[in-house]
């Protein structure tokens, strides 16, 4: 799925079901990180933090006080809107929600000291255009195996049949010719339980997962034996895996 794919996706599902992923119930068991506590250990009170396909702001707006200046972007129409809804309610002065393309940054080169990026597409010498000299960047993103029994079931799924840390390889590289010198990586798969299937059903049509669910007349019988398949006593089971680059400049 390309950007523009994304944006599409983004907007028309917005629109439809709104954005709020909180009163989902799923259970993970072994997460290494929190990405955004991450991001805090890095930040001064004093850095200017951008975050790439921010959302809905609800990250960002929970970690305010972490830096003196928080501007959150995303491409999506929908996404920029719920964000600015959920500013108005915060109360919080010292962050901004502005809708802009990851591929082109409308910003002053050096413009911040720390540059964020969950589970969205970034442009690695964009990033070093606008981030300070010895400027900190940190993505996570999902990898190749997410959810890999759902996509099996469906027979098809975001990524699947490409070869696990594939997508990881070609940031660390893009990264590496935009001039970042100093490269980690790190990864985790862990197994997730959702309760019930009300919130299976809500990660199904709110993410990218299964291209176009519920748009074949076979998906609900598939979704049904798959649920029969993976019910246990803890939830309906799969598994999130995810990889995190921190990159300095």
């Amino acid at each position: 799925m390309n950007s523009l794919d994304y944006t599409e996706f983004y907007d028309k599902v917005g629109k439809t079901n709104g954005w709020d992923f909180s009163n989902v119930k799923c259970i993970s068991e072994g997460i290494k990180w929190d990405f955004y506590s991450e991001v805090t250990k890095i930040c001064k009170k004093s850095d200017l933090l951008l975050d790439i396909g921010t959302g809905g702001g609800e990250a960002i707006l929970s970690i305010a006080e972490a830096a003196l200046l928080l501007v959150g972007i995303d491409q999506s129409t929908g996404m920029i809107e719920t964000a600015t809804n959920n500013l108005a309610s915060s109360g919080r002065a010292n962050v901004r929600f502005l809708q802009m393309d990851a591929k082109k940054l409308h910003f002053p080169e050096r413009s911040f000291n720390v540059v964020s990026c969950r589970h969205s597409v970034f442009y690695a010498k964009e990033i070093a255009k606008v981030l300070m000299k010895e400027g900190i960047f940190l993505t996570q993103q999902v990898s190749e195996n997410d959810k890999l029994n759902i996509k099996e079931a469906f027979g098809r799924g975001q990524s699947l049949g490409t070869n696990r840390g594939t997508l990881k390889h070609q940031y660390i590289t893009e990264l590496s010719e935009a001039g970042f010198t100093y490269i980690q990586s790190f990864e985790f798969n862990v197994v997730e339980f959702y309760q019930t299937v009300e919130d299976l059903m809500f990660l199904l049509k709110h993410t990218p997962i299964i291209p176009n669910f519920g748009q074949n007349e076979f998906d609900y019988p598939i979704l049904q034996q798959f649920i029969t398949e993976n019910q246990t006593e803890k939830g309906i089971k799969t598994n999130s895996e995810r990889f995190m680059i921190i990159a300095r400049l």
